[in-house]
């Protein structure tokens, strides 16, 4: 199990261990670096202050892509680097990495047109090893209205297209699968385990003061060495360990806007022009398709950035003069989210200008901490990090070996290519009918869970008769106790936003069974009747502000 149920002996066995790294951070890059260190033999514990990817790691624009706006800024190596990556990503996260047609409408007065778009996107299929079946193509203006019908409204504006593949993910799945399976080579891993404090030998960092906010107790561990993979609270805990010198971080902000498909029907998800001469993207997920993102500069309180009304605007107005036919505004909007970007400060530079190169920075202490980058290129992130640590641990006699991960698949990707995903998909749905679960249904719990979809499916053969065969709450409920067994499900804002993504893609369905949750979670987890009322008002706090915009 990797559960909160069983969380006091799991403290217990880490406070018994001696360790080799302590983690700080539980996003894609903390778990990258646990998946990595662990794989090598190290004995790894990783520490997160919250939930699994609840903070820039869940709220990115959820694409594993090959670094095609680097073109601009000529950062060659950097294309090249993320779109080799992506396609390592895709080959061991097959049911969530997946592979999405994109379109660049190619408009008069634009940034683009159609000879360099061309060159770019040649130079960009290089540079980044796209599969041949994968390669750009040309459109002429027919071909692209044919392809993305809602183009027919720019009219004469309009003069040509050109099509290339990104890849679209989840990215907290992302980032809970590969914790799940660092877990599986021995990483001890915590969400709601927050670092108090360093502690130091010599004045060097030789551990940290742990509050568990799941069990209410402090305890301390020690370690041969201390990453601190925090993200936009990188320099937070630098300043801790008197070691803010330097480089810092610039925090920017991306924000994200969701509509139905109904209200904005696009035919492939889309690339193109806001006014201010910046590109933005229209992705389509299932029934909804979402728009982002900003680039500006954040200065305020880190732990909950919000959507404000002149964001919101900005995506508005871009959208409706890309696409004149829709005229989508605010009531259409169902959902949005907000994400802080931790770059690396560059004097002079506006913020979507800066490079989004990732560093690493080692103070006199030896605190080791890993800033910038992007969520394509964080096993490459993990490997340098681990690679450095590998170094540090040899002088203490510690010998590990080198990188494995690009051979190692995350939790639930036992894929070799996407027949098998169908297969599997098959197969389900036909055991499904015991239970009048539909192919829709499997296909989301497939795609969402990878092969571990065959426990889901267990557990709803187990629930069946409990919720007397309603089919809406057994599947829910299915997911529910799931996610509780198996991701260190804590509270129900970890279910409804990290675990399944509701919040941003099925928002309206959630107040049918949230009651019917709130109890099951409770009575599962034994919270006490404040507890859940808190954890609900939590909740249902966050649900309002995905709503409500702030001027």
């Amino acid at each position: 199990m990797f559960s909160v149920l069983n969380r006091k002996e799991e403290i217990q066995k880490l406070k018994n261990t001696p360790l080799d790294l302590i983690i700080i951070g539980g996003g894609i890059t903390g778990a990258g670096i646990a998946l990595d260190a662990a794989s090598r033999g190290m004995k790894v514990a990783l520490l997160e202050k919250n939930d699994f990817a609840s903070g820039t790691s869940g709220k990115s624009t959820k694409l594993i892509h090959g670094g095609l706006r680097y073109l601009k800024q000529l950062e060659f190596g950097l294309v090249k680097e993320v779109g080799l990556e992506r396609a390592i990503v895709h080959k061991n996260a097959k049911h969530l990495v997946i592979a999405e047609q994109m379109m660049l409408p190619i408009i008069k007065n634009g940034s683009l047109n159609k000879f360099f778009t061309n060159i770019a996107l040649m130079v960009y299929d290089f540079l980044a090893g796209v599969a041949k079946s994968e390669t750009r193509r040309m459109l002429t203006k027919p071909e692209t209205i044919k392809e993305e019908p809602l183009l027919h409204a720019r009219g004469k504006n309009l003069i040509a297209g050109a099509l290339y593949y990104e890849y679209r993910t989840d990215d907290a799945r992302l980032t809970i699968e590969i914790i799940k399976k660092a877990q599986q080579f021995g990483a001890m891993c915590f969400n709601y385990a927050e670092v108090e404090s360093f502690i130091y030998e010599n004045e060097k960092v030789k551990g940290v003061k742990v509050k568990d906010n799941i069990i209410d107790s402090s305890f301390e561990i020690n370690a041969s060495t201390i990453v601190n993979a925090t993200g936009p609270w990188t320099d937070v805990l630098r300043n801790a360990d008197k070691s803010l010198e330097g480089k810092r971080l610039l925090l920017t902000k991306g924000v994200h806007i969701v509509f139905d498909n109904n209200k904005f029907p696009i035919k492939h998800s889309i690339y193109f022009d806001m006014p201010d001469k910046r590109m933005i993207f229209a992705i389509s997920r299932n029934n909804k398709t979402y728009v982002g993102t900003t680039d500006t500069v954040y200065n305020k309180e880190i732990s909950n950035p919000q959507v404000n009304l002149e964001d919101v605007e900005y995506l508005l107005n871009g959208v409706n003069k890309m696409f004149p036919s829709i005229k989508l505004n605010k009531k259409h909007i169902e959902s949005s989210w907000a994400g802080l970007r931790p770059l690396i400060y560059e004097d002079g530079k506006a913020a979507s200008e800066v490079s989004r190169k990732d560093e690493i920075f080692i103070s006199p202490s030896n605190l080791i901490s890993i800033a910038g980058g992007k969520l394509t290129g964080y096993r490459k992130m993990a490997e340098k990090t681990v690679d450095l640590v590998r170094l540090k641990l040899k002088e203490e006699n510690k010998i590990f070996s080198e990188c494995k991960t690009e051979n190692i698949k995350i939790a639930g990707a036992d894929f070799n290519n996407n027949e098998e995903i169908t297969d599997l998909i098959i197969q389900l749905t036909g055991e499904a009918k015991q239970v009048n679960i539909g192919l829709e249904n499997i296909k989301e719990w497939v795609y969402r869970y990878g092969t571990n979809a065959k426990i889901l499916l267990e557990i709803a053969y187990n629930n069946f008769r409990y919720v007397e065969k309603d089919v809406e709450k057994l599947i829910i409920l299915t997911e529910l106790i799931y996610v509780i067994e198996n991701e260190s499900v804590a509270t129900i804002a970890d279910f409804y936003i990290r675990r399944t993504s509701k919040l941003y893609f099925d928002r309206k369905n959630i107040e049918k069974h949230l009651d019917f949750i709130c109890l099951e979670l409770s009575a599962r987890l034994k919270l006490n009747k404040e507890k859940t009322e808190n954890q609900k008002e939590t909740f249902l706090a966050y649900y309002n502000e995905s709503l409500n915009f702030i001027n």
